[in-house]
């Protein structure tokens, strides 16, 4: 009998790692694995999924639109946000008490906060795309700092509780599992990339990638300004900033520091194969990440990275010397020089991309589905023994 699973997350049409491997996973169990898979969404009703679904899931969306008073002052989306938690909690527990699913998975959004509650049978697992360090991460830099900072601790207590009530949590990296001590029954399994394209780079031009959404997060401010030294060095390198967002800032900067013509931002792309193939070095310039999918994806069509060793998984990712180059976190200069040895050494490079390739193979859906599957089946027969 085929395992019926529910997803929970707020909407699929951002073009972020959490909804695009949930995409990757979706398809895969429901194609592969002949799973019944649904996905309860509860925001922009009105927007596709930006990634394509396979026809045979079922996108149950709630239409509570939580995004709607995300930009309120924190004190006053207080009660407008617990109503239309009420809400959810109303729906959900509806329809998981009609539909009777196997599994139940929540991306540790608003649904965290009471899903082990709803009595319909099914098992509870957590699932993390972020890492400890940076989730529900307030900004503290205001006058309410204080305030902040007592509800961002209350919030991790409250988390913590919940998950251990789940059957399961899930997080990306050993890492990020080392930082849970409170919580015993975790698990890792990494976030897929989709199977591996017959096309690659073979590293001989003279083009540097990167990608992601224009937010501080990605560090695409510290990349330019890296980018400023190996500018001097190889001007007739180009360096190109693929994604989402407000492109303002960085292409101020890129002005600033007169980089025109050698480095420059780009919309998001919904398939990089091309652009992949068309480079020889990926630039990962992240503060912080969940594991770091972009990366993964860059060093399956043979592309070698340098990248800075944040939290969570280039560490995991990267042998560094092997199939890419790690950097001490936010040391500029250090990136700088990093990409410059990669130009500087042609073979070095050609070879370094060859084993990205070979490593990324490790983290295929083909092989990283398996585990899900295991660990569902595993959560089922400790019901049927129960």
């Amino acid at each position: 009998m085929a395992i019926k699973v529910v997803f929970c997350l707020p909407s699929l049409h951002f073009v972020g790692g959490m909804e695009k491997v949930l995409t990757i996973k979706a398809n895969y169990f429901t194609d592969v694995f002949n799973y019944e898979v649904i996905i309860v969404l509860t925001d922009s009703k009105e927007k596709a999924p930006f990634f394509t679904l396979s026809n045979k899931i079922n996108v149950v969306n709630f239409d509570i639109n939580f995004e709607k008073i995300r930009h309120y002052p924190v004190f006053i989306r207080i009660f407008p946000y617990l109503y239309k938690q009420l809400i959810y909690r109303k729906r959900l527990t509806k329809l998981l008490m009609e539909i009777r699913p196997d599994i139940t998975v929540s991306m540790l959004r608003r649904e965290i906060n009471f899903i082990t509650w709803i009595k319909d049978g099914s098992k509870k697992v957590g699932e993390m795309q972020f890492n400890r360090l940076n989730y529900r991460d307030f900004d503290i830099s205001d006058r309410f700092a204080l305030i902040k900072g007592f509800l961002s601790k209350l919030w991790m207590k409250q988390l913590i509780f919940n998950l251990k009530r789940t059957d399961m949590f899930v997080v990306l990296s050993k890492e990020d599992m080392e930082r849970w001590p409170e919580i015993k029954n975790i698990t890792v399994i990494h976030n897929p990339i989709d199977k591996l394209s017959d096309k690659i780079s073979d590293c001989s031009s003279k083009k540097v990638i990167a990608a992601g959404r224009f937010v501080e997060q990605k560090g695409f401010d510290m990349l330019i300004d890296s980018w400023k030294i190996v500018n001097r060095k190889h001007p007739d390198w180009t360096l190109s900033i693929y994604g989402e967002g407000d492109k303002a800032l960085y292409n101020k900067q890129i002005a600033n520091n007169g980089l025109e013509g050698s480095c420059t931002t780009n919309e998001v792309q919904r398939d990089l194969t091309e652009m992949f193939c068309e480079s020889s070095i990926f630039a990962f310039s992240s503060r912080f990440e969940g594991f770091a999918l972009i990366l993964t994806e860059a060093m399956s069509f043979g592309v070698p990275p340098v990248a800075f060793s944040c939290p969570c998984g280039p560490k995991e990712l990267i042998t560094n010397g092997i199939n890419g180059l790690l950097v001490t976190p936010g040391n500029i200069t250090e990136f700088a020089e990093k990409i410059c040895y990669l130009i500087e050494n042609e073979e070095i490079r050609k070879e370094m991309g060859r084993s990205a390739r070979e490593r990324s193979k490790d983290f295929t859906i083909d092989k990283l589905a398996q585990d899900w599957d295991n660990l569902f089946k595993s959560l089922l027969k400790t019901n049927q023994i129960t």
